[in-house]
């Protein structure tokens, strides 16, 4: 169960806030050793890894057409449904952040703008072993789908009969992702980042995964290819009070450990009380969950903490840096300007976590491992590149030309100087 501290010395943050601890030695080696293989051998590298990984031999990792459309027929109706309901507010809240051009004068004659471009070649990696993940290809498809995105590819492993999960690839044709390959891990990242003969290379790799998968993205870095965020092992802090609902929170905290051994779960209060409310409600609903052995795990790396007031838990949150905060507090929405560092922030009783997991609207796809203190989430400007532009007329380098001469000489870059003293003196005289 949850290790329980009373009233921690700030100077105990820092330990308070580890998380739990992997082995990225011999991680390392394994996905290096993955990505040199991949790079030099492609498709038949891939085809010995699924076998070794994954114990299915292929020779063809492309989805057809036709595996997709009986896929289709295995989601039922009911489903379908209700992906289509998240599918259209995680779309309405993604739309919403399209910007419109602003052309801003900055100077007389001086015009300065911003333009969106689509990254085109994005690849989307989502998992699909004890927990198929269709929802996360809502979170990456949709939004690349808005931003333009000219050419998507989502790799995820297949099972033993060498198929993908089928509300996966439901819902992938629903987002219009066509581009679908049956490979899995980090050798999946490798594909996508240098290319085999099925495979094509991206220019942005997208998606959660095991430690395997973050390093492999991780790795990706240092071959020209971006990615969406560092992610790690899922996580929630918890912060609850007097009118919280113990059974609420339990079921908040419990839904992130489930995720997997390596997740964990945080719950801060300023009273006692409910910490113990909230332990008991843990021990009552784990026994009935179907994953209660990975969630028994998870729950020995987190922690339940005792501080003095609400504002310290804020404060003690905002040094953690949560993927996932919940304020299961009185006024939550007062408190909203004191959240510094998090990655999605859930207000009141009725905000549970797993409303942003799968259908609110807000993506899920969120900054782990403290790095909520300087990565965003997955959104809309995720999927683009801003590019500026500027439109300078004869009476705008009048304007601001001397100061662009003085600066230069000032620097000892008489050639940028130049370039502007060239068509001062033109002007003159043109005079």
């Amino acid at each position: 169960m949850m290790k329980q501290y009373k009233c921690p010395n700030i100077k105990d943050w820092k330990s308070l806030c580890e998380r739990p601890l992997q082995n990225q030695e011999n991680l390392s080696e394994q996905v290096k050793s993955i990505f040199d293989e991949v790079k030099i051998n492609g498709n038949k590298a891939l085809k010995i890894f699924t076998e070794k990984f994954d114990d299915v031999i292929l020779n063809d990792f492309k989805v057809s057409q036709s595996e997709t459309d009986e896929a289709k027929n295995l989601v039922s109706g009911e489903l379908k449904s209700v992906i289509k309901t998240a599918s259209e507010n995680i779309r309405k809240f993604h739309t919403s952040q399209q910007e419109e051009k602003k052309i801003i004068e900055t100077t007389e004659g001086v015009f300065c703008w911003r333009e969106n471009r689509a990254i085109e070649n994005i690849g989307i990696y989502i998992p699909g072993g004890t927990a198929p993940l269709f929802s996360t290809v809502l979170m990456l498809g949709i939004p690349a789908n808005i931003a333009g995105c000219k050419n998507i590819a989502l790799c995820s492993p297949p099972d033993k009969d060498g198929k993908i999960n089928p509300a996966i690839l439901f819902t992938a044709d629903l987002v219009g992702i066509k581009n679908i390959f049956k490979v899995g891990g980090s050798q999946a990242i490798a594909g996508l980042t240098f290319g085999t003969e099925t495979i094509p290379k991206v220019d942005k790799i997208f998606g959660p995964g095991n430690q395997y998968v973050t390093f492999a993205k991780q790795l990706a870095l240092n071959y020209n290819i971006a990615i969406d965020i560092p992610a790690g092992p899922s996580e929630v802090l918890v912060i609850a009070d007097e009118s919280s609902i113990p059974e609420f929170v339990a079921s908040d905290l419990l839904s992130q450990a489930e995720h997997g051994i390596d997740s964990q779960v945080i719950l801060l209060s300023n009273s006692e009380r409910v910490i113990n409310e909230i332990n008991i409600e843990i021990e009552r609903q784990l026994k009935e969950l179907p994953r209660n052995e990975i969630a028994k795990i998870a729950l020995q790396n987190s922690k339940s903490i005792l501080l003095n007031s609400i504002d310290e838990a804020i404060d003690f949150s905002n040094f953690y840096a949560p993927e996932h905060l919940i304020l299961s507090i009185e006024n939550a929405e007062n408190f909203t300007d004191k959240i510094i560092n998090a990655g999605s922030v859930f207000l009141g009783n009725y905000s549970p976590e797993s409303a942003g997991d799968y259908a609110s609207g807000t993506n899920h796809t969120l900054p782990t491992n403290g790095f909520a203190k300087n990565y965003s989430g997955v959104s809309l400007d995720s999927f683009v590149k801003k590019i500026t532009f500027q439109n300078i007329t004869k009476n705008g380098i009048k304007n601001i030309g001397k100061t662009i001469e003085l600066m230069a000489e000032a620097e000892e870059l008489m050639a940028h100087k130049n370039a502007v003293s060239v068509r001062l003196k033109y002007l003159e005289n043109e005079n």
